[in-house]
């Protein structure tokens, strides 16, 4: 019996708190940072780049107290300046004496951009990069170097770019990262000049750093690895600048999952980890204030949802039919959706995925499917609204119990004015409602029309009001369809309870403070639904 070949080990090197940082809309707090880290060091990512201490203060503090991390904590910066010994640049000292494992300097790999963006000559960068991968190396630390520009230097001088890598591995650097820092190089020129390179260079040190510009910056970097590279640089849901870097959140179960990769290289990521990927994706957004992208492979939440009738029912007999991967793998859930092109079986799916059991010849599945057709054509969606469907059901199916009743509610916005300038702003709602024959009337201000609205009609609900005290507002989002100034609008919101549970609704009307309302009553609807259940099956059980 042939004996099993080892497995090669692979490297992930995470740069989400450097380059995460310079995405359009990302701020990161000392906080922020240190939750990401604590995330990223629990899945086993191997390397976590903190940031570029010295340059700004909120980056100096973090590295003032390092995280208590498992993986290898590295500082990020240039090679010492033009002009200036690797002794009298502060920026080099400020690496040195962080209390980084890892130093990674950034050093111009393209003759062009040495003479243009440096303004320094050739010979003083190679002499740059030699002289502060020594100077790290002799104060102990691990040190990389990110060939910035490497692949369109290697196209227009592979000499000089050669050069560069080769400055950096004689001097001692554990790694020689080549970057596609534009984004522009193809996944087989990618592959091509790796090949060349880890023929003077050792693979096992050598790693890719490869930006999203043209959407391949996850395939240059697995064509990387298939040249020779040994290690891979991104970041968490693929943030950056510009178009974003390589997405580890993508490349982790594909190492992990397809055998080309699987067979031959292990990573610090095991497989039980990788069933933590999705809530660990999620949790990065939630902590960003971010949507997270419902279509982002593995983790989002259409990665493994079917809509068309067709499909559900091949999905529902075989999941291998439409799925390359089992979503449990990497933490997330089939999902069969219900919209104007579902037939029986994406209707059943869902309703037993909601804890709702139906024979496919029950009538009662037909009449639910002709109901969401129906309000489908009115511009409601409930593919994306599932609190809002069970809702549905359950009035269709006889079984949805009555909590109150909206007798009216008016808003009112309020915009002051000064002659300074100074303005103020804000909300009053009024909500009467009717809760077992007693009318009540609630009001509430709020920073706009549907906080003011959410407030009010959350704010009284007699012997239910209980079982809302948690609930809050977490996402809001307005869709406008069939334009021109009668457009109809259609409003999902997603609210959330101190249990972490999360539901989303929908509602549809001309007037977006309609539509807004309608899904914030389903909403509440929907909480006193599933806890009254909760609440009376556990009643039941402590009788018994």
């Amino acid at each position: 019996m042939a004996k099993e070949r080892a497995k090669e080990r692979l490297t992930l090197y995470d740069t989400t708190l450097r380059d995460g940082a310079q995405t359009t809309g990302v701020d990161f707090s000392l906080d922020d940072k240190r939750q990401i880290a604590a995330m990223l060091d629990e899945l086993g990512i191997d390397y976590i780049e903190g940031g570029y201490p010295g340059a700004n203060p909120l980056d100096t503090e973090f590295f003032a107290r390092r995280p208590k991390l498992r993986a290898r904590f590295a500082a990020f910066g240039m090679t010492r300046r033009q002009g200036r010994s690797v002794e009298n640049d502060p920026g080099v000292a400020a690496l040195l004496d962080s209390s980084a494992d890892v130093v990674t300097f950034v050093a111009k790999s393209w003759d062009f951009q040495v003479r243009v963006a440096l303004r320094s000559t050739e010979e003083d960068n190679l002499d740059s990069v030699t002289q502060s991968v020594k100077a790290a190396v002799a104060r102990g630390k691990e040190v990389a170097v990110d060939c910035e520009h490497f692949f369109d230097g290697f196209k227009a001088n592979p000499d000089y770019a050669l050069a560069c890598a080769k400055a950096a591995y004689d001097a001692d650097a554990r790694w020689v990262v080549l970057c596609d820092t534009n984004g522009g190089t193809l996944p087989h020129e990618v592959e091509s000049i790796v090949a060349v390179v880890v023929k003077q260079i050792p693979g096992d040190r050598v790693g890719v750093h490869c930006h999203d510009d043209t959407g391949q910056a996850v395939a240059n970097s697995l064509a990387a690895v298939r040249a020779g590279a040994r290690q891979i640089q991104g970041t968490l849901n693929g943030l950056g600048e510009r178009c974003g870097n390589a997405n580890l959140t993508t490349i982790i179960p594909t190492l992990l999952l397809k055998s080309e990769f699987a067979e031959r290289f292990e990573i610090g990521v095991t497989q039980e980890k990788l069933t933590h990927l999705t809530r660990v994706s999620h949790a990065l957004d939630e902590l960003l204030n971010r949507a997270p992208n419902r279509h982002a492979p593995y983790v989002g939440a259409s990665a493994f949802a079917t809509k068309a009738g067709i499909h559900a029912s091949a999905v529902l007999t075989d999941p291998r039919t439409y799925e390359h991967v089992t979503p449990e793998s990497v933490g997330n859930v089939r999902r069969v959706l219900v919209s104007d092109q579902a037939g029986r079986s994406n209707i059943a799916a869902e309703l037993g995925r909601l804890g709702v059991v139906l024979d496919k010849d029950d009538p009662r599945l037909a009449r639910l499917l002709d109901e969401v057709k129906e309000k489908e054509a009115q511009g409601y969606a409930y593919e994306g609204a599932d609190a809002s469907f069970f809702l549905l059901a359950k009035r269709v199916l006889g079984e949805a119990p009555h909590f109150f009743d909206i007798e009216r509610y008016s808003v009112a916005v309020d915009r002051r004015f000064a002659r300074n300038g100074f303005e103020d702003q804000g909300a009053e709602a009024i909500v009467k409602i009717n809760v077992d024959g007693e009318s009540r009337i609630s009001a509430a201000e709020g920073n706009g029309p549907v906080n003011a609205l959410d407030l009010a009609l959350r704010k009284d609900l007699g012997a239910y009001q209980r079982f809302i005290e948690d609930v809050r507002l977490v996402d809001y989002r307005v869709r406008v369809f069939q334009g021109g100034t009668d457009a109809v609008t259609r409003v999902l919101v997603e609210c959330a309870d101190a249990q972490g549970e999360r539901w989303s609704t929908v509602g549809v009307s001309a007037n977006v403070i309609d539509a807004s309302f309608e899904a914030l009553v389903d909403a509440i609807n929907y909480k006193l639904l599933v806890s009254v259940e909760r609440n009376d099956r556990e009643t039941a059980k402590a009788v018994r």
